[in-house]
């Protein structure tokens, strides 16, 4: 049996994000999943693992220093904690030399304290707010690098020779089902239907969406997800054509997909993940829906055959139009394509081969 622990930037969730992803689709390998230090309420770092799925345990690290700041010694001794939880962890489960799973840079001050038999970054997001010597020294140390992006690839490549390209995904055969019913919140629309699926942050730059809406008056406009406080809210609230349903269980979403006449895909403004495509990228695909993205200024487009891009408030609206005006299949089952290529389980297997490869697994 293989063993592997992962050290994670996400909580477990059942919105699972890409490293809780990858992990639940790697195959014969015992997992210790370390959750980052607990904010919530009562003390899970001090309660057992939790059992996930068989040979995938959960754990919550205990709260620590986050940054060295003013009290550098602090931080240290808050970091060899860690180490040492995790640590018993592994002693506990009998865990020895594992494939040490990294997805955050701050991982790089356990790495001394833990026994390994390999260590993997993945690198799923621009971690410039944290000091860039943590990253490097994490990069350096690694038998391989997984990249969500050529950006991200480009990047960290001074450091590692050995960079693999790994973007997001999406759980292919969920989305790109055909047999659903409407939801009952769309079943009283007879017009076309533009939707964006994820959160909408208080940074998510909304004007695309607001112009559309407005130069699209007999089109709905549908909006996926937990709603923050956002300059263009109210704006949006008050147009007849424009619906917040908020959050959805992740088993509907895909009957909100399939009422969608196209799908769209916003930016946030504080985001530094340059041409990271998120996974509602691959799950749009995965319906085969035109999908009209906003671009990031300089932004080479990684899917110009499928994706109408757009880099102004204006060329969104327009490209809402040709979208709705798209015909014929071609489009749509290269989407589709791209979504089945893009699936979680292919990218945990390419994850798979390239460890066996060098000898990890």
């Amino acid at each position: 049996m293989k063993h592997l622990v992962c050290l994670s930037d996400t909580p477990w969730s059942s919105v699972p994000a890409r490293t809780q992803q990858l992990m639940t689709r790697l195959k014969d390998v015992h997992i210790l999943y370390f959750e980052p230090p607990a904010r919530r309420k009562g003390c899970p770092w001090k309660k057992p693992a939790r059992r996930v799925r068989p040979g995938l345990l959960v754990y919550s690290l205990p709260p620590v220093l986050d940054g060295e700041g003013e009290h550098p010694l602090l931080f240290r001794l808050g970091q060899r904690k860690l180490a040492r939880y995790v640590e018993k962890a592994m002693l506990r489960h009998r865990v020895q030399d594992p494939v040490l799973w990294c997805a955050i840079p701050t991982a790089v001050h356990l790495l001394d304290g833990l026994p390994r038999q390999g260590l993997v970054y993945d690198c799923g997001r621009d971690w410039s707010s944290l000091p860039d010597q943590w990253e490097s020294e994490l990069a350096l140390a690694a038998d391989v690098v997984f990249a969500a992006s050529p950006e991200l690839c480009d990047h960290i490549g001074p450091c590692n020779d050995n960079v693999a390209l790994l973007p997001n995904g999406a759980n292919y055969t969920m989305f790109a089902r055909e047999d659903l019913e409407t939801p009952p919140a769309l079943r009283d629309i007879s017009g076309p239907v533009l939707g964006y699926e994820g959160n909408i942050w208080r940074d998510l730059d909304l004007e695309p969406l607001l112009r559309a809406a407005r130069e699209h008056p007999a089109a709905t406009f549908v909006l996926v997800g937990r709603v923050e406080r956002n300059p263009h809210l109210r704006a949006l609230e008050r147009l007849p054509n424009v619906r917040f349903l908020g959050r959805k269980p992740l088993v509907e979403l895909p009957e909100y997909l399939n009422r969608f006449d196209v799908c769209l895909n916003l930016l946030r403004t504080g985001s530094m993940d340059g041409d990271i495509l998120p996974p509602r990228i691959f799950e749009y695909f995965a319906t085969g829906k035109p999908v009209v993205s906003m671009l990031q200024p300089g932004q080479v487009e990684q899917f110009p055959d499928v994706i109408y891009g757009a880099h102004t408030s204006a060329e969104f609206s327009q490209l809402c139009t040709s979208a709705l005006a798209e015909r014929g299949s071609w489009a749509r089952d290269r989407r589709r394509s791209y979504g089945q290529v893009g699936s979680w389980s292919n990218r945990a297997r390419e994850v798979e081969r390239i460890l066996e490869s060098i000898g990890l697994f």
